[in-house]
Order: C-alpha cells, then structure tokens, then sequence
C-alpha cells in the first residue's frame, strides 16, 4: 500500500517488469514484485547497487546500465517488458530522459517516480502512464497516524478517493449499521468488517459493531476525514 499502490493496478497478465533506478524505492518495488512471483529486471547506473540486489536476491536479474542511452536500454531487453517503473526520481534530466526512451520505443506502461509537481507534469508530457510521489505520500501517510491514530491502513483509489481501514469508533459501539446509516451521514459505505484477520465482506444492516473491530470503508477523502477517527 501507500507509495506501492500502483502494483495492485497491474495488469494481471504481465508477468515481466524492469525497475530502473536501484535506491530505497527502486529496491521496495524490486523486493514487492519479487516476493510476488514476477520477473523482475533490475538495472541502475551505480555499480554497488546493483551489486546490493543481486546479493539480496531482491530481483531476477539485474545490471548496470546508463538509461539515458537507448541503446543500452535495447541490449537490457528493457523495451521487451510488459511494465517500465523509472525509478530514479531525485535526477530530474535522466528520470525525463528514460521515461521519454522506454515510451518512444513503444514499452506499454510505465511509471516514473517524480520528486515535484513540475517534475510529474514533465514525466506525463513524455509519456509517463503514472506518476507516484513516494515521499509526498509518505508524509501524508505519517500526517494521518499522527492526528487520526484509529487509522490503520489507506489504499488511495485516486487523488480525491480511498478506502481505508479504521478501528470502530468509541461513538459507534453498540449500533447496528442501519442505525448509524454512514452513507447518509458521512456518504460513505462500509465494505467489510472484522477482526483483523477474518472479515466479513458486504456486512448487512443489521451487523452491530463494537470497539476493537476494523472496519474497511470507502468514500471521498473529503468524507473520510469526517467520521470520527481519534
């Protein structure tokens, strides 16, 4: 979740990925998609960390390589992968530079990391498919422990949606959720309920709820930030 959201949106039949870029969130991705099953190339310009993935057998396979230069990029095999995460980020002209390669030769998706606005602005004109902003949802992610603790996990739909999983608030313990009727409320709906471990999805309006169950919600971020999370 958080700033890897965008694994779960890829599409199901692939099955090759290329992460260019080798630091914290280059290697995040790599060690996900890896402890998912896919194939996984991993290349970065820095010798030492490539050898750092290999080492912590975090990728399939991974090389040294300039992603600035198209050619090199071809040999790498790059432009055969189902998906292309440029994951350089901090400089700017080769994160451009690399998006604007894999694009042109035609890879079909591809997500770049950006570290500003103008910089996701850029990344899109060249082509990027998506653009995540680690530290920026980070910081988010940290904002909403902080001031709304019963807060326990968010997955962003979108910039303006998310489902998220609370503790039940202390205000409705004891109430069924036809009595509560949170759609009318706070416009949002309830998913599932349970305990942590076992759910039950699509409760119906009579399910009552009690301190200590997690509820998993959807609804605008605009609306979730109404309900009572302390």
């Amino acid at each position: 979740m958080k700033s890897l959201n965008f694994l779960t949106n890829a599409r199901t039949h692939s099955r090759q990925f290329a992460v260019i870029g080798l630091g914290r969130f280059g290697r995040a991705v790599c060690t996900s998609l890896h402890k998912m099953g896919y194939e996984v190339l991993g290349t970065d310009i820095d010798e030492k960390l490539v050898s750092q993935v290999l080492a912590q057998k975090i990728a399939s396979h991974a090389i040294q390589l300039d992603s600035t230069e198209p050619e090199s990029l071809k040999e790498a095999g790059i432009f055969e992968m189902d998906t292309v995460i440029v994951a350089i980020g901090n400089y700017l002209q080769e994160s451009i530079i690399t998006t604007l390669n894999v694009k042109e030769a035609g890879v079909e998706y591809v997500v770049a990391k950006a570290s500003s606005e103008i910089h996701g602005k850029v990344l899109r004109r060249v082509g990027a498919d998506r653009v995540v902003f680690p530290e920026n949802e980070a910081g988010c992610a940290l904002a909403s422990t902080l001031t709304q603790p019963g807060l326990l996990e968010r997955f962003q739909l979108d910039t303006e949606n998310s489902i998220v999983e609370i503790l039940t608030p202390n205000e409705f313990h004891g109430q069924t959720l036809a009595q509560l009727d949170l759609r009318k409320r706070y416009g949002v709906n309830v998913l599932a309920i349970g305990d942590g471990e076992k759910f039950i999805t699509n409760p119906s309006p009579g399910q009552m709820l009690k301190k200590g169950l997690v509820m998993v919600v959807i609804g605008s971020n605009t609306n979730l930030q109404r309900l009572p999370i302390h």
